[in-house]
């Protein structure tokens, strides 16, 4: 195999695991959607978890969709974000 199939391979593994990591991540957000309807979770978190979603699907990226981390690190941030909200929320 000569150095340019061992980079598609590389390429296709990249991309692979990255897929995987955001199918992950948007199963948890969806997961959590149920967090949303808490009424003591500011609205902020629940616009970012939506802005999220809406990223993940848009067709305008900060980096081509075959590379997924800007995808992955905002999924990231609003799951964080949705989970720190309803942990200091009062009960």
């Amino acid at each position: 195999m000569d150095g340019g199939g061992v980079l598609w391979w590389v390429a296709g593994g990249l991309v692979a695991v990255s897929l995987t990591v955001a199918v992950v991540l948007v199963v948890k957000l969806v997961r959590a959607r149920r967090l949303l309807a808490s009424t003591g979770v500011p609205m902020s978190a629940k616009v970012l978890f939506w802005a999220s979603i809406a990223y993940l699907i848009s067709p305008v990226d900060l980096l081509p969709d075959p590379v997924l981390l800007d995808d992955v690190g905002l999924l990231l941030v609003a799951l964080r974000t949705l989970h720190k909200a309803v942990r200091q929320a009062p009960r």
